[in-house]
């Protein structure tokens, strides 16, 4: 299985980005699909997950400006990030739980996109 993220960049405080993320590969199913941040010298974190029954799931720090979404057909998941802060500055990581055609359930992760939120 592959995850293609897209969509990182750099922008102004205030500003908006959107990310999406690819799965493709040997996928019968996916359940959780999420993205995780990790900021300079930070541990990662989750900022938002969504479930297959489209079920949103957000970090106190992103909810409300923030909006997680998915689009089953495509094995794709975007996030939507509004009124971005500097401290969301982090690098972003699709996580993607696939059923496999075995049944087994496998995590997989994105190589990340840099997000920078600077004046």
């Amino acid at each position: 299985v592959r995850l293609v993220e897209s969509g990182g960049g750099l922008v102004q405080p205030g500003g908006s980005l959107i990310l999406s993320c690819a799965a493709s590969g040997s996928i019968r199913s996916i359940n959780t699909m999420a993205w995780y941040r990790q900021a300079p010298g930070k541990q990662r974190e989750l900022a938002a997950s969504i479930t297959s029954g489209g079920s949103p799931t957000y970090a106190v720090s992103v909810k409300d400006r923030f909006t997680i979404s998915r689009d089953n057909a495509k094995n794709t998941v975007a996030l939507q990030m509004n009124s971005l802060k500097p401290e969301d500055t982090a690098v972003y990581y699709c996580n993607v739980a696939v059923r496999g055609w075995d049944l087994v359930i496998r995590n997989y992760w994105g190589q990340g996109t840099q997000v920078t939120v600077s004046s």
